[in-house]
């Protein structure tokens, strides 16, 4: 009998409201959780009040748990790369404050290398026309957001936002990487 090992990393990105980060990151094979929460600030199990006022230094981040030998840490980046513009220092939209900065909290010095690289390969390419302000940080801490913010989209599809902001994101998302979803 053949017993398929699984191999589970875990990274923690920032990419805007983490709604729209986890609707994304939930639907990709071989992610097995997608948590919304705080990462890179000094106040410990900071609110999500606190961090919206901007005094803690966390960003809203997903800590994504996935089995490499299904989806590999490049995927990830690539999926991370195109669903929001990592171009505008502390803004996503209309979502301005530290709390929603493109940041890739690395969790081992291999996933820093190649996130360094990639972020360099994107620039050499200019695939963006304004430079790169993505932070690639050490990852250091990680709060979870409270209960109600988890699984936000999918409970919450028909809020406003929701309806505005996170559903087309999904939407482009599931057009651009139809190969790399979830049945």
């Amino acid at each position: 009998m053949t017993t398929k090992t699984t191999t589970l990393e875990t990274v923690t990105l920032g990419a805007g409201c983490f709604w729209c980060v986890e609707a994304i990151f939930d639907n990709l094979k071989g992610v097995e959780s997608v948590v919304s929460g705080y990462a890179g600030g000094t106040v410990k199990n900071p609110s999500y009040k606190e961090v919206c006022a901007g005094t803690t230094g966390h960003a809203e981040v997903c800590q994504v748990t996935y089995d490499t030998s299904i989806i590999s840490f490049d995927e990830l980046l690539e999926v991370f790369w195109q669903v929001h513009d990592p171009t505008t220092l502390n803004r996503q939209g209309g979502d301005v404050g530290t709390q929603y900065r493109s940041a890739i909290f690395y969790h081992t010095e291999k996933q820093k290398e190649i996130a360094a690289a990639y972020k360099t390969k994107l620039t050499k390419e200019k695939v963006f026309p304004n430079p790169i302000v993505t932070e690639i940080t050490a990852f250091t801490n990680f709060y979870p957001a409270e209960d109600y913010h988890q699984d936000y989209f999918e409970l919450n599809g028909e809020n406003p936002y929701c309806s505005s902001v996170v559903k087309p994101k999904v939407e482009k998302f599931k057009k651009i990487f139809k190969a790399k979803l979830k049945e």
